[in-house]
């Protein structure tokens, strides 16, 4: 049976998510619009349309930690579905209806029937990230039962308003689309992940700015990373990322580094290769001096004094001792 699709324009945005959907359902291709700035995690959605489609399963899914949440334009009669190689039991899903889907599990549907539908693809990574942005604790999974539609007027809606974008790609902005693709991400994970949005502690910093501010300080113990550029990350002012960082950690964002070098130098002072000197400099203190000073005002030991504590002493290697000036 030869194989058709109405729905072969390229969108504004074509990858490799709209490829693969669409070799899974046999299309020649299938448009995608893919969102990009969720904190670089891609969530997409893909029009799969075929009156005329090739009967048979579809290969399976790729499996990966993410969903796939299928919007259906055209009734499905007694759709069948495998999931880890068992069939579910069939469905009928009509137009206005979705399903949702754990590709963590190998996913395969049996093609019977012409089918239109929206596949919207949902990485777990940008799931985290609409949890983080909205301060709220990362969900676990989705609640649904395998292969029973549900129905959610958002969905429909949201869904819906995309269909002109697969249309007039050169007349939709990229802006639009992204709004409305995150718009659904964010319901999916509140409606049927329990993502509950909790509120910022007044003046502090949300948890992906205080994790992502204190990646950037830890990258670069030397403290080359200026306060503007970890401040501008976080969507801050540097005063107000000032603030906010240390109502947030009960330190400065200078102080939390020190803190941070010492942590550093603790680990390091248990290799007894290397010297105070070379710990000194690869934790982004000035000298062996400055080292001293500052851990023994922070932990009440000299350097020396730790590493013995730890029942280590300092053992220069002979290569060393040979390559040394007399």
């Amino acid at each position: 049976m030869s194989s058709g699709c109405n729905a072969t324009r390229q969108s504004t945005r074509s990858g490799a998510v709209g490829s693969r959907f669409g070799n899974l359902f046999h299309l020649p291709s299938a448009p995608v619009l893919v969102a990009r700035q969720v904190r670089m995690a891609h969530l997409a959605v893909t029009e799969i349309r075929a009156d005329d489609p090739i009967v048979g399963m579809t290969d399976s899914i790729q499996v990966e930690d993410a969903f796939l949440l299928g919007l259906m334009f055209r009734d499905i009669p007694d759709h069948e579905v495998w999931e880890d190689g068992h069939p579910l039991p069939r469905r009928t899903i009509t137009a206005g209806q979705f399903y949702l889907r754990d590709l963590k599990r190998e996913q395969a549907a049996l093609i019977e029937h012409p089918h239109h539908a929206l596949h919207f693809y949902l990485p777990r990574a940008a799931l985290n990230a609409i949890a983080d942005e909205s301060e709220a604790p990362r969900i676990g999974g989705l609640w649904y039962r395998p292969g029973e539609p549900l129905r959610d007027p958002v969905v429909w809606n949201l869904g819906s308003s995309l269909l002109p974008a697969f249309r007039e790609s050169a007349l939709t902005n990229p802006l639009f689309i992204e709004h409305v693709v995150v718009a659904l991400g964010a319901h999916v994970a509140q409606v049927y992940g329990g993502m509950s949005p909790g509120g910022r502690q007044r003046g502090g910093l949300a948890k992906w700015q205080e994790t992502r501010a204190k990646e950037l300080l830890s990258s670069n113990l030397q403290g080359d990373t200026s306060l503007h550029e970890i401040a501008n990350v976080c969507g801050l002012s540097v005063s107000h990322f000032s603030r906010a960082f240390k109502w947030a950690t009960g330190v400065a964002p200078y102080q939390w580094l020190m803190l941070r070098r010492i942590d550093v130098a603790k680990g390091m002072l248990a290799d007894p290769r290397l010297s105070l000197a070379e710990i000194a400099l690869a934790c982004g203190f000035c000298d062996q001096s400055h080292f001293t000073r500052v851990f023994g005002m922070s932990c009440g030991l000299t350097p020396g004094a730790w590493r013995r504590n730890l029942g280590i002493g300092h053992k220069v290697s002979s290569e060393r001792r040979a390559n040394s000036p007399e």
